[in-house]
């Protein structure tokens, strides 16, 4: 089982054997794990449109309010 996804120019490449007698199911956990966690769903998924350098801007900024927001609630409580 393999995944490839082309991000600037670099295949990613996630493969994973399967044993002899291992159950298909076993198999497909271990894929699944190992794609998250060389993180190719994120990687596609933030080239898979364009953001215009100020969008960029304003979804990083919003991220960020958002990051402070939480960590003060967290401290409140």
């Amino acid at each position: 089982m393999s995944v490839r996804g082309l991000v600037g120019g670099v295949f990613f490449l996630a493969e994973i054997r399967v044993q002899e007698g291992e159950p298909l199911e076993n198999a497909l956990r271990r894929f699944k794990r190992k794609v998250q966690t060389e993180d190719i769903i994120k990687e596609v998924k933030r080239h898979s449109f364009y953001l215009k350098p100020g969008e960029k801007k304003r979804v990083k900024e919003a991220l960020a309010r958002k990051r402070n927001r939480k960590k003060i609630r967290k401290e409140q409580d």
